[in-house]
Order: structure tokens, then sequence, then C-alpha cells
């Protein structure tokens, strides 16, 4: 199965074009981003797709969002915005993310979301139900977590809110390692989260947690490689030392981060909390 075929282009599609539109449209610099996705849909190739998408329209996404609507507006970040919605052809309450043009993640990551999402499958791995690239609109659809993400109950507590018992937030713990446990050791090929920390591990209403964005994640290495090297991704704080340092990605990287995030399940505290004395700013310190 081609990468083509995978996205169902069509010959009038906004695809369409020499390498020189693809630069244009923004999917990178002298071809890269297609480059990666060639290199990506071969890997695909020669995998078992475990996770098949739906494409979506843009219309379809726009009326199951109420036409974007404010009010179904549930949360913002470096991919865009994030809304809620129905999409009566399945039957399903969906979280509907579309890309900003002008925002911190591009093309790329879009891609690289969909293709990765189509390699894996597990209960604690928020499942990808669809994306639009219809135009020059990038849009993902995912199932709805009812209860948000664990930042939302664990480092946004709002005043009167009870925080988590000490038995979810060990039940949360748990089943974000089995997601990470299974992207390291059991995906084939393995991959490299790269973006752990607590505003990606999304709540159902049962609190049971799904690891969700994978805008940044990376094939692990092969060939005997014992690590990928890439430009430093992530956010400050839950960045193992020697890859920032190095560049030099492993899935110990994945690790460092989880611990990061586990001291913030325990202590309820941020890594990094400006609004605290210096010496208690960091929280690993």
């Amino acid at each position: 199965m081609s990468l083509f075929l995978c996205f169902r282009l069509k010959k009038n599609s906004s695809f369409k074009g020499s390498r020189s539109s693809w630069t244009n449209k923004g999917f990178g610099k002298q071809g890269k981003t297609l480059s990666f996705i060639r290199n990506m849909s071969r890997i695909i190739d020669r995998s078992k797709r475990r996770n098949i998408s739906q494409v979506f329209t843009f219309r379809k996404l726009a009326v199951a969002t109420k036409k974007f609507n404010p009010h179904c507006l549930v949360g913002e970040g470096g991919f865009g915005r994030v809304y809620k919605g129905y999409i009566g052809s399945i039957d399903q309450i969906v979280v509907v993310k579309q890309l900003d043009r002008n925002g911190l993640q591009g093309s790329r990551e879009f891609f690289s979301e969909v293709l990765t999402l189509s390699l894996v499958q597990h209960s604690n791995l928020v499942k990808l139900i669809g994306y639009c690239a219809d135009g020059d609109q990038r849009l993902l659809v995912y199932e709805f977590m009812a209860s948000g993400s664990l930042e939302n109950h664990l480092l946004d507590l709002r005043p009167g809110k009870e925080p988590l018992d000490w038995t979810t937030r060990m039940k949360i713990a748990s089943g974000a390692a089995k997601g990470l446990e299974y992207l390291h050791d059991v995906a084939d090929p393995q991959i490299i989260y790269r973006d752990f920390k607590a505003s990606n591990i999304l709540l159902d209403e049962d609190f049971n947690p799904k690891l969700s964005d994978f805008g940044l994640a990376k094939l692990g290495p092969i060939g005997g490689k014992e690590h990928v090297s890439t430009r430093v991704m992530g956010i400050y704080g839950y960045c193992a030392p020697e890859y920032q340092m190095t560049g030099q990605l492993t899935k110990k990287s994945d690790v460092y981060s989880f611990g990061v995030v586990f001291l913030e399940v325990i202590s309820g505290r941020r890594v990094i909390d400006m609004s605290r004395p210096t010496e208690e700013q960091n929280l690993i310190h």
C-alpha cells in the first residue's frame, strides 16, 4: 500500500504537483517533508497496518463541530485548536484538532502523527479515528476522552476541586507506563514518543489514561544502531539531559520524561514553577 493510496489522493488533489509546489505550500524546504513521508510510507508498507483511519472532508468536520463554534472549543496547544464534536455517520462523539498554519507544528508533524498511529493499537494509546487533508486544511479526529488531561486534574486544579486520590494517581501512572512500554518493546518498528508530559496523558470517564499527541514521535534506531540522531524537541524540564546535550535519542529519553511526570504525580507540583522561590523552581533539583 503506497502512501498516496493510503491517503486516497486523487488527481485533482492539492497534493498534486512538482516538488516546488510542496515547498510553496509549507511542506518543507527542498522537499524534506515529502522525503520523510516517503520513508515512513515504506516502513508502513513493510508492516501490518493495525489501525486504518478514516478520511473526512473539511465540510463534514465543520458540521460535526457546528462550524468550529467557540462553545465547542475544549483546548488549544502548539498544534492549534481542539474542538468537541459529533459525527453522525459513525454515531460517535469525537475530538477534532485543527492545525494552525501559523503555529508551532506543521504538516510534517501532522503526517507523522497519522502515520505513527496507523502502526499502533493499544488500550493506553489514544485512538485516531480519522483525519482531513482537504486543500490547505489539516485536521485530526480522535476518540473523545471525557475527563480531559492529567494536567487538568493534577497541575491546573481549580479552586475547590478535590485533588486526585493516591489510588487514581498510581492507576494513571501505571497505565501511562504500559502505553510507553508498548511503543518501546512491542510496536514494530519501535517508536520513541519524545513528548511525554502530563498534558499529553488523556483520561476517560473512569480515569484510564491514554497517551496522545504523536507529532514529535520518532522511529527507533535500526540496523544495529543504538540511537537516533535528531534535533532536540520537547519541553524544558522533561527532556533527558544527554538528549539535550547530544541530540542522540533513545527510548531511555522517554523513560527519563516518565520519571519527571511521576515526580509531578507524586507531588502535585510542576517540574518547572517560576512562581516558587528560586531554590524550589526546579522540581528535579
